[in-house]
């Protein structure tokens, strides 16, 4: 596979990622820098680590998730966009929204279950995996953490008001994965 073909799926892997990472710069409002590079860490790192499982442990983990996978990832994401849209209904309150383990974790999972499926791909069209992973974390690292900072600008520009539209973003983001199973 050539590196253009590889470049073009971390692109298509890091999407949602991208978008999340918008999302989160909007919520944050102390400590970006390093908020950036743990958010680009765990979704470059789950992305690099989904595909390697997916072309290790081949097609028998694809049958097992199957149909499963995309039902979890519309109803994380739909529950969190959700509760960001009620949440900026609230009066915003001068605090640090923070990052925590296990929603970096959910969130790192879900939008990297598709990296399995393309991991799988590798291993039946026989490419090796080095480089098309060292290619998505990077992509995704890097696209997570410029959209991270995009969002802290649109957060600084709009205020509580554009949570409503990262909220919006991650409901979108878990119907396009739900259609996504059917089509």
């Amino acid at each position: 596979m050539d590196i253009l073909s590889i470049v073009l799926i971390a692109i298509g892997l890091s999407i949602d990622d991208f978008a999340i990472s918008i999302s989160n710069g909007i919520v944050t409002t102390q400590h970006r820098k390093k908020s950036a590079i743990i958010i680009a860490s765990f979704f470059a790192g789950f992305q690099m680590l989904m595909p390697t499982i997916g072309y290790f442990v081949g097609f028998r983990l694809s049958e097992v998730q199957m149909g499963i996978d995309y039902w979890i990832a519309f109803g994380l994401l739909v529950f969190i966009g959700a509760k960001m849209i009620y949440d900026s209904t609230k009066k915003q309150v001068v605090h640090e929204a923070t990052l925590k383990l296990h929603s970096l974790l959910t969130i790192s999972i879900v939008t990297s279950i598709d990296a399995l499926m393309v991991g799988l791909s590798f291993a039946f069209i026989q490419t090796e995996i080095l480089l098309p992973v060292l290619l998505i974390g990077l992509v995704t690292f890097l696209l997570s953490f410029v959209g991270f900072f995009f969002g802290c600008g649109l957060g600084r520009i709009f205020g509580n008001r554009i949570k409503v539209v990262g909220g919006f973003v991650l409901i979108v983001i878990g119907i396009r994965i739900l259609i996504g199973a059917f089509i």
